[in-house]
């Protein structure tokens, strides 16, 4: 009896996922506790470029409004990519610490990987609120009523899950946690050659379609037509086609690559 009971045990833990993801989750929380400065590093780069393109760009700068005002959706967007990007670099730490293998025996892959983002998200909240806050600070005064600051939560925090998510699979792929840091240069890039910072039409003709047509841009005007009380247009079901998308093959790709990286 006693030799079925211990046997029993492994498969009692397996159909507890979220349980499982919950407590992992938990550990990578109290894991970023411990690292604040990689937390302060993911804040402060977005803080610091939304101060210098209000300050020193932002008189240069013709948008139609307020420099502060049209740049702060970019920002939020940046810092949102740029924070759930690192979660690439958690995941490839585990991995290659012998950390996954100790775990995989006991809770599986889904819950590991769901552990690190469901701490991505909630790292990432909060950092998004702190930057809000300084944009409020230096004179972001946004038209939204209470529906439009729900639906503006709701695609931030769909954007977040997604690009957790995709970082999860990049972290699976990448040898090491320094190679892993790419995913977070990529996510760091990929808001400049958007609306981010600058009307597109500003740019380049060769540079309009990759611009008008990146995850990136619908997702900022949605952002910013919510924010401002502006019609967005398309934008607004773009964004979340998108993140959609990339959420659906993240996470599906992510337990094809947890199996044969891991194996």
């Amino acid at each position: 009896m006693k030799v079925r009971a211990r046997a029993a045990t492994p498969r009692a833990r397996r159909r507890r996922p979220v349980s499982d993801a919950i407590v992992l989750t938990g550990r990578t929380i109290r894991l970023t506790r411990r690292n604040l400065d990689a937390v302060l590093t993911a804040m402060l780069p977005s803080i610091m470029l939304m101060l210098v393109f209000v300050y020193f760009f932002g008189g240069a700068l013709h948008t139609g409004t307020e420099y502060v005002t049209y740049v702060v959706p970019g920002v939020m967007l940046l810092c949102a990519g740029f924070g759930s990007a690192n979660s690439a670099v958690t995941v490839t730490h585990d991995r290659t610490g012998g950390i996954v293998d100790r775990f995989r025996s006991l809770v599986g892959g889904t819950p590991i990987l769901a552990g690190h983002v469901a701490a991505s998200v909630l790292r990432n909240t909060v950092a998004s609120a702190l930057v809000f806050g300084v944009a409020f600070l230096i004179g972001f005064r946004p038209d939204a009523g209470p529906l439009d600051w729900l639906a503006v939560a709701g695609i931030l925090l769909m954007f977040i899950l997604a690009i957790s998510w995709l970082s999860a699979c990049f972290g699976l792929i990448a040898r090491s946690p320094e190679a892993a840091g790419g995913f977070t240069f990529l996510m760091m890039f990929l808001p400049y050659p958007s609306s981010a910072f600058v009307p597109i039409d500003t740019m380049p003709g060769w540079l309009h379609g990759f611009a008008q047509h990146q995850p990136v841009t619908p997702v900022i005007e949605a952002l910013r037509g919510l924010l401002l009380d502006r019609p967005a247009g398309d934008s607004a079901w773009q964004a979340l086609v998108w993140c959609g998308g990339i959420l659906a093959v993240a996470a599906g790709l992510s337990g094809v690559l947890f199996r044969r990286r891991t194996a």
